[in-house]
């Protein structure tokens, strides 16, 4: 069973409303149970939103609001849905396949937290939990 950012799949969920739809993704899950997530929304923020970075382990707003704390509910709430659906599926979770550099789901390289588009190394919040989970996590751009 795969972890799919619900973005990449098409669904407009992204802070600017938008979906990030990935041919790539689409094929890698024909034929494959998977469960398709977006942390952000299902954590109680709306559709649009102001965009979040990550500064220094916090999640920031441009106006400077710290979030970080509903960032971490929402990741923690998201894992324990995806256990349950895993469990009563009797199935392994194998991947999970993140949206590049959101501060959710960004796997390997996030934004620097400044909103300058500057990129460094790093993992989202959700990322972060689901490696510390002992889970594989790539972004849609590993599979190009």
């Amino acid at each position: 069973m795969y972890i799919i950012s619900a973005c990449l799949l098409g669904e407009k969920c992204r802070y600017n409303g938008e979906g990030f739809f990935s041919e790539e993704v689409k094929r890698m899950t024909e034929g494959h149970r998977y469960i398709s997530v977006c942390p952000e929304v299902e954590g109680g923020f709306s559709v649009p939103r102001p965009p979040v970075e990550l500064l220094e382990g916090r999640a920031i707003r441009p106006d400077g609001e710290d979030i970080t704390e509903e960032f971490l509910r929402a990741a923690n709430m998201v894992w324990d849905r995806i256990q349950s659906e895993a469990a009563a599926s009797g199935e392994k979770i194998e991947l999970a396949v993140l949206k590049a550099r959101s501060p959710s789901c960004g796997a390997g390289t996030i934004y620097d937290g400044t909103f300058s588009g500057k990129r460094v190394s790093g993992d989202g919040v959700f990322a972060a939990l689901l490696r510390e989970k002992g889970i594989k996590v790539i972004s849609e751009e590993d599979l190009i």
